[in-house]
């Protein structure tokens, strides 16, 4: 079951970073889209972030996006899913403070940005490999020397 679970944790983790990042290219259609398009996800990142200076806030928002592609895909992979877990987790954890601070909690807990964040940890914490390239990759390491 434990394995299950996992590769469950992988994939809904996975899943919705692309998604949300499929909606800033405006992907979704309008009648399922947040964003719809990158200049309203950087004004939204920009909402989130008023401490940050204006000029960086594509940047920004072009390293989250960036990091969210990276992080789903190599946790759908399976490809050092503890590390990319707790990557994925802190950048969870980043985006609901920054949500709270910025417009209150009401937004991070209706979008379980927090507990999303805590599956990311979790998920982290499992050791056993189940259908990762990860067993691949160390059985050809092992078997090489």
């Amino acid at each position: 079951m434990n394995n299950i679970i996992k590769l469950f944790l992988r994939a809904a983790i996975s899943l919705s970073f692309l998604s949300a990042v499929a909606d800033r290219f405006g992907l979704w259609g309008p009648e399922y889209s947040v964003w719809g398009n990158w200049t309203n996800f950087v004004d939204y990142t920009r909402l989130i972030n008023p401490w940050l200076p204006h000029i960086a806030i594509e940047t920004v928002g072009a390293l989250a996006t960036g990091a969210e592609i990276l992080f789903a895909f190599c946790l759908l992979i399976g490809y050092k899913t503890e590390l990319f877990a707790k990557l994925s987790g802190l950048l969870l954890l980043v985006f609901g403070l920054s949500m709270t601070f910025s417009t209150g909690i009401k937004g991070a807990l209706d979008y379980s940005v927090f507990s999303a964040s805590a599956g990311a940890f979790a998920l982290s914490l499992m050791r056993n490999k189940y259908f990762e390239i990860d067993t691949v990759l160390n059985t050809t390491k092992q078997s090489s020397t």
